[in-house]
């Protein structure tokens, strides 16, 4: 079940006393989301893949409630499907079966892993939802990081590639060119998620609303007195980075620091470049914004491995994707690329 929120004047807030909830305070986010004007919210949300969904409506919008609820149904559907730890959903059935024979998928997987693998080639194998095996070496599957050797990095990377999985579209199977192979969407199924939802939501006449899953992923739909209003403010950073103003788009930020092992004073982060089978080293996040919330997730891992000379590459070779990206260097002076229609940069 969806928890539902209303917040309106005269709402009741901690040990029953009247609240009334302001637009400042409507996400708690690594960064904060706030549209311009004053006003109050109603939020509908639920737990799902290891966070929290959210739709936010203006109080004005109250009306399409039950349209917010039905579409988060979907998340759960498609939770069920993508993830790794049932042993009954889609892609588990993949992981464990494809490395013998060629396995049947429906059209939406099919879809995403055809999305994942041209995003792979785009930005040349930065984005990668191989992984696994490299994620398993250094320990961050079970929160247990660790220096691994040179033969054992050398031994994972022999399992990463998306050039290792084969997709028959005419046939609709997926099947792994090497033993060992895992798929893991982590990198991209919340924002994928929140493009399912906006297409239900749209569907059903709602026109303004937020989407966000946990802390990294945002799908914006309208954006009513010049956009939502969105703080980029990673955790490691001392202050805002910068503010975007959103409109019909969405955003996804990847960040450095939430796992990470120690070792002779050298600290190495859980995302991995599956390039060179290290922790990817030098950036402190990367947020890209752009009109599919699956591609902006996925981009922003992308770039936070490959750093701004991949951002700015990729943002030359593609219209309407821009990219914003913070070195670890101590500076927080953000690097800015390309453009996106939907969307409005300030404070850099």
């Amino acid at each position: 079940m969806s928890s539902f929120e209303q917040a309106l004047p005269g709402a009741k807030g901690a040990g029953g006393s009247l609240r009334r909830w302001s637009r400042r305070e409507l996400l708690a986010l690594e960064f904060t989301a706030r549209p311009a004007g004053d006003g109050h919210w109603i939020r509908v949300h639920r737990p799902a893949m290891a966070c929290r969904f959210e739709v936010t409506l203006s109080g004005e919008d109250r009306a399409q409630v039950p349209a917010a609820r039905e579409a988060l149904d979907e998340i759960d559907r498609i939770e069920s499907a993508l993830t790794v730890f049932r042993e009954t959903s889609d892609l588990a059935r993949v992981n464990r079966i494809a490395g013998q024979e060629a396995v049947g998928v429906d059209d939406a997987l099919l879809g995403l892993l055809r999305l994942c693998r041209e995003l792979h080639a785009r930005t040349a194998g930065a984005f990668d939802i191989t992984t696994t095996p490299l994620s398993r070496c250094w320990g961050f599957l079970r929160r247990e990081g660790r220096l691994p050797a040179a033969h054992e990095i050398a031994a994972a990377r022999a399992a990463v590639g998306m050039d290792g999985v084969e997709l028959d579209e005419e046939r609709r199977t997926v099947r792994f060119r090497r033993p060992g192979m895992e798929l893991n969407l982590g990198a991209i199924g919340k924002g994928y998620a929140l493009d399912r939802v906006g297409t239900l939501l749209r569907g059903r006449g709602v026109s303004h609303a937020l989407l966000s899953a946990g802390g990294s992923s945002v799908l914006a739909l309208g954006g009513r007195a010049g956009g939502w209003v969105v703080d980029l403010r990673p955790r490691r950073a001392r202050q805002r980075l910068a503010r975007l103003r959103l409109g019909d788009a969405a955003l996804g930020t990847s960040g450095a620091g939430e796992q990470f092992v120690e070792v002779g004073g050298t600290r190495y982060g859980h995302v991995l470049d599956p390039r060179s089978g290290w922790p990817a080293a030098g950036g402190l996040s990367a947020s890209v914004v752009t009109g599919e919330a699956a591609v902006a997730d996925a981009l922003s891992t992308a770039f936070l491995i490959g750093g701004a000379e991949l951002a700015r590459r990729y943002c030359s070779a593609h219209r309407g994707v821009l990219a914003i990206v913070t070195p670890d260097d101590g500076s927080e002076r953000p690097q800015v690329f390309g453009e996106c229609p939907g969307a409005v940069l300030e404070g850099v």
